[in-house]
């Protein structure tokens, strides 16, 4: 037995010493991340363990009455681990990076034990200028997401979808095929509800421009071309939709501006969480695409190299046509957080925040959350 082990180590060893000889170098990342939310739902509290008790989604905080408006929620949910890889090969860079947390699931329970599945968030290989693999749509630009305590932030006014693509870049220039998914607003005189489609040949385009100023700002043009389809034994259309975004990092001395302004045709799941479908099927069986713009802005004061503050308004709005799509869809987003925080050593951040939430239906149903939340986070 002892000798199978010195085999094993010597092995290992051996393994060890060739993945540095090639030139490679391992990397392990992450952060311990610690929520403590007090939440006042106008509806009543959705149910413990509800994705809306973990972060804000709109759409999700129609809760239910005989819950009870105010909960309060602990969790370290968002903390995450990363591994990632860098390798020069004959003068070529070969990168590999995955990320796991523990967020969106409802598996465990808060009676003993409070334990969730991780998830992937991040699963990708990079050779050069291409790249493969699951990791934020080419759509997005999470650098110009706002410093919020809530694990998205600014959640409606934001495209936000990580999924699997292939993406080139060049200079300043990305593009990309992306996986496509459909998401529809059944006719309301068929019942209405959501129609999840998978159906079509056609990957999701995205093309999409970085570039910077002298005085240090940073902006990204992208555009989004997509094919809606559905092939059911309802229905059998297509409809071409497309949307457009811009977002930005503007230095204003110590402090910084973000902001994101996208809009477009059927671009349904990529803004807002998919507060709101890429389409509605009309009278004749075929896609109507909903229209819908979002944006967001955030202010970043700096009161000095410990203490900071960010201030940050968002908002979404869908044009649905109420003649098919009926009154119970969502219509307006909005929301808006202000918070403090605190970085007594480099890896560490404490904070407070204040958010105020106010979704709308197309019937004019509202709901209203309001939420303290209170964070530790900890960069490994």
């Amino acid at each position: 037995m002892m000798n199978k082990k010195l085999i094993a180590l010597s092995i290992l060893a051996v393994c060890s010493t060739q993945v540095y000889a090639s030139d490679t170098t391992i990397n392990f990342g992450g952060y311990v991340k610690t929520d403590v939310m007090f939440s006042d739902y106008s509806n009543g509290a959705p149910e413990s363990g509800h994705i809306s008790r973990q972060f804000y989604v709109p759409g999700t905080i129609y809760g239910n009455p005989d819950n009870g408006n105010q909960v309060v929620d602990f969790q370290a949910r968002e903390s995450r681990f990363n591994l990632s890889s860098v390798s020069n090969i004959s003068g070529h860079t070969l990168k590999g990076f995955i990320e796991l947390d523990f967020m969106t699931h409802a598996d465990g329970n808060e009676r003993v034990s409070n334990s969730y599945s991780p998830r992937i968030r991040h699963a990708l290989v990079s050779f050069d200028n291409w790249l493969v693999g699951q990791t934020w749509t080419t759509f997005q630009n999470p650098a110009a997401l706002p410093e919020n305590l809530d694990f998205v932030g600014a959640a409606e006014g934001t495209p936000f979808v990580r999924q699997t693509q292939v993406r080139y870049t060049h200079g300043g220039f990305q593009f990309a095929i992306e996986n496509p998914e459909t998401t529809l607003t059944d006719n309301v005189n068929a019942g209405g509800g959501r129609i999840t489609s998978g159906s079509g040949m056609m990957p999701d385009f995205v093309a999409r421009y970085n570039f910077k100023t002298q005085s240090g700002a940073k902006y990204t043009i992208a555009g989004l071309v997509r094919q809606l389809n559905i092939e059911n034994a309802n229905y059998d259309a297509q409809k071409v939709a497309y949307g457009v975004s811009m977002t930005g990092m503007i230095p204003v001395g110590d402090d910084d501006i973000k902001f994101s302004a996208t809009a477009g045709s059927g671009m349904g799941r990529y803004m807002a969480l998919n507060y709101v479908n890429a389409g509605v099927i009309d009278d004749s069986g075929n896609i109507e695409a909903i229209d819908s713009y979002g944006g967001y802005v955030s202010y970043r004061h700096w009161w000095n190299d410990k203490w900071r503050s960010s201030i940050t308004l968002s908002g979404f709005q869908a044009d649905n046509n109420e003649t098919y799509t009926g009154g119970n869809v969502n219509k307006s987003s909005y929301s808006g957080y202000i918070n403090l925080l605190y970085s007594p050593i480099n890896p560490i951040t404490v904070g407070v925040e204040y958010m105020y939430a106010e979704n709308t239906k197309q019937n004019d149903e509202t709901g209203e959350l309001n939420r303290v939340m209170f964070s530790l986070k900890y960069v490994l």
